[in-house]
């Protein structure tokens, strides 16, 4: 598996682990004697998913950048 692919495969699982890990905060936002601390929990997951995201945003200008222009084909 190349870097690119690696770097989708990670960000699909951290977008998993980021949904869980609200709704796990949500349902312990809601007992009688909710957990704060439980809130910082998605932070981590979203970090992470800004980072890859970033990354996968930026790969089709750095492809384009790398490439260069080239020559028109004279017909």
């Amino acid at each position: 598996m190349n870097w690119n692919k690696w770097i989708r495969q990670v960000h699909r699982w951290l977008s998993v682990a980021f949904t869980v890990t609200v709704v796990a905060t949500f349902v312990a936002l809601a007992q009688q004697e909710p957990i704060v601390w439980v809130s910082y929990v998605p932070l981590l997951p979203l970090a992470l998913l800004l980072f890859s995201g970033l990354y996968l945003f930026a790969l089709p200008y750095l492809a384009k950048w790398r490439g260069g222009r080239r020559p028109a084909p004279e017909a």
